[in-house]
């Protein structure tokens, strides 16, 4: 079976590429501009064998008339199956010129197109739930169409219009396809930019990071929020393209029932291990005040003002008033025509959580970069280790962002590879060195390789480690943590000082950070394994930092709070204890390149330090209650989901904030 496409190197285009590559000897032809030659090259590379020999480039634009050359029109008359038509603007802060020539000309293009081809062509046309317009009250079905909705907006007219392109001037069969918000893959959570809900991430975000988890919030109910994961759409169009008897017909590609807003929020905040709305409210007045505000905004306002107050906010304005959007999607013939197909939406609960990872790693590039940064590092070297996730991924992105040749450390290549794509496409400068810094070998030849290709090094950051959550009473047939510990926390990150410290003797500059705990300061019981490769590592540095005054390498050591990273994922218990962003933790090791202290400790920490010096009965007391009132890890992991802890629990974490229990 044969394919054309428009839209290919899309979002949707891409995921709707593999299903059918998935078909035998499918052969697919996709439309791509000569701007986009780079694009085309990608889906070649994303599909490596299974594009081999199937997938052709036919040059051409939807904006043309005639859509390609009429040699490329000869050669593909009477030979194409089903034309998939993807390509348009999905813009809340488009202008109708854009509109009318990419959604509406466009789309006439491709009807014309589909007329002359000849032969048995179904036209698939994917269209959007924005043709229901702003502001429908009511069920809205896939029956329905022009039912005198407002649709003054640029987006949703074009929309509107383009679908009517179709039902009128196609005469070939035809079906079409009314996506809700698209948001990422369900599987992996890849998304391709900010859009429709995740507006509100950093948001919440910020919220999960500042408000505790066992703090109830207040929040709004609002509309229901028609959103759908991009590998159902794709799915969906995917079967229902080729089931017989379906012409003529629109289908909605949604959740349904879908989720009001408020549903969707605590799904994210979850998702962010942020704090529960105890209670959401229904506003009436709100809901009409903000859907006639955007109205206006949209009728009244020039297109200046309105990007100047989209992008002080955040967010289009027309978004806001989809908070309180009043329209039901009806999606019972796309339910019908995928049954027994095994293709269903699923529930945004089930993959939030993906979402959410894949946005704070690949889509969050808020930086903020202090001046000082910026003229202290542009062009200097700065080895990361553990650098494809938590503190080392934030922290290397904001290198990057300072002008630093960032040389990411880990031991996942795919992983590493991933962060070394998310820093570039910001426009910064990465490179991967794959390691396993427990293997000392492994070090070397890495240590190697990285002096060979740069020369020098003139800062390491040695941010990698593992953390172990046992009491020792619970370890004693356990030996081996404590070995592997020590192996990765400390004679890993000394061994690489030691490839590194000739190099920066011998250019008499460099600095090395250890990411410390607060744990060595407090002595933390349950993680003795944990604490002892710390202090180990804090001991020889102490040490060196003398040995090395003279040629002008200073040490840091950062003393870190507990962190929500994936390293203290694992203890349930720690999503009800104060913590440290992963933003803050990489903004500390910024200030410590800035400044080049001898330490950085919160004030918890240093007064657990001082505490030991001189009360050390009185704080082995404190520091037993905190032992007896923590549960160990077997018994923390048992904690529900949305547990709460005990009134004890909470006073003491909030006493002790950041320290590791």
């Amino acid at each position: 079976m044969n394919y054309f496409l428009t839209g290919a190197t899309g979002f949707i285009g891409k995921f709707l590429l593999e299903r059918l590559l998935a078909r035998p000897k499918a052969q697919i032809y996709v439309l791509v501009r000569p701007s986009s030659r780079e694009k085309y090259d990608a889906l070649l590379e994303r599909f490596g064998d299974a594009a081999e020999g199937r997938l052709h480039m036919v040059e051409g634009d939807v904006t043309q008339d005639g859509l390609v050359a009429i040699a490329d029109l000869k050669k593909l008359e009477g030979k194409i199956d089903h034309i998939f038509h993807l390509a348009a603007v999905y813009d809340m802060n488009m202008d109708d010129a854009t509109g009318d020539k990419i959604n509406n000309e466009g789309t006439r293009n491709v009807v014309d197109f589909a007329n002359s081809l000849g032969g048995k062509v179904t036209l698939h046309h994917v269209s959007s739930i924005a043709v229901a317009g702003d502001g429908f009250a009511g069920v809205f079905s896939e029956d329905m169409f022009d039912e005198g909705q407002d649709v003054s907006h640029p987006y949703y007219r074009t929309k509107f219009q383009s679908e009517k392109i179709v039902r009128e001037a196609s005469k070939v069969p035809f079906r079409i396809y009314r996506p809700g918000a698209v948001v990422g893959d369900s599987r992996t959570g890849e998304m391709d930019k900010v859009d429709g809900p995740y507006y509100f991430f950093k948001t919440i975000q910020k919220l999960s990071h500042a408000i505790p988890k066992w703090l109830p919030l207040l929040g709004i109910e609002g509309g229901r929020v028609a959103l759908v994961p991009v590998d159902y759409v794709a799915a969906a169009m995917d079967v229902i393209a080729h089931k017989p008897g379906l012409d003529g017909k629109a289908f909605f590609l949604i959740q349904s029932p879908s989720p009001t807003v408020g549903q969707l929020l605590q799904t994210i905040m979850s998702a962010a291990h942020g704090p529960e709305f105890a209670k959401r409210f229904e506003l009436p007045l709100v809901s009409r005040v903000a859907g006639e505000f955007t109205k206006r905004m949209g009728k009244l306002v020039p297109d200046a003002v309105k990007r100047q107050v989209s992008k002080t906010l955040g967010l289009p304005v027309s978004v806001l008033g989809q908070a309180f959007n009043r329209t039901i999607f009806d999606d019972k013939q796309a339910r019908a025509a995928l049954e027994g197909s095994g293709v269903r939406c699923p529930d945004l609960h089930d993959y939030a959580d993906k979402l959410w990872q894949y946005w704070e790693q690949h889509l969050d590039f808020e930086t903020d970069v202090p001046p000082r940064l910026l003229r202290k590092l542009q062009g200097k070297v700065v080895v990361v280790t553990g650098a494809s996730s938590g503190i080392g991924l934030v922290t290397a992105k904001k290198l990057a962002a300072a002008g630093a040749k960032v040389v990411l450390v880990a031991r996942g290549l795919e992983k590493l590879e991933s962060a070394q794509k998310i820093i570039q496409k910001a426009g910064g400068e990465a490179y991967v060195y794959s390691c396993d810094l427990s293997d000392l070998n492994a070090i070397d030849a890495m240590a190697e390789a990285i002096l060979r290709d740069f020369g020098h090094v003139d800062v390491l950051i040695n941010n990698a480690g593992r953390s172990i959550r046992r009491a020792v009473f619970e370890s004693l047939d356990r030996f081996h943590d404590y070995e592997r510990t020590m192996q990765l926390n400390y004679f890993g990150p000394v061994r690489l000082i030691m490839k590194l410290l000739p190099s920066m003797a011998e250019r008499k500059s460099g600095h090395i950070i250890n990411i410390s705990s607060i744990g060595v300061l407090a002595n933390a019981p349950r993680f003795s394994a944990y604490v002892a490769s710390k202090a180990a590592l804090d001991a020889f540095s102490r040490c060196l930092s003398a040995e090395v005054k003279a040629r002008d390498i200073e040490i840091t050591a950062i003393y870190m709070p507990l962190v929500r990273t994936p390293m203290i994922a694992p203890t349930k218990l720690y999503d009800y204890v104060p913590t440290w962003s992963p933003e803050r933790a990489g903004n500390t090791v910024i200030k410590a390149i800035v400044e080049r202290p001898k330490s950085i400790a919160t004030g918890v920490g240093t007064a657990a330090a001082l505490s030991y010096a001189v009360w050390p009965k009185l704080n082995d007391y404190i520091l037993s209650q905190g032992f007896r009132l923590f549960p160990s890890s077997s018994a923390a992991k048992s904690v529900k989901e949305g547990g709460k802890p005990s009134v004890e629990q909470v006073i003491f974490s909030n006493v002790f904030k950041g320290e590791h229990w």
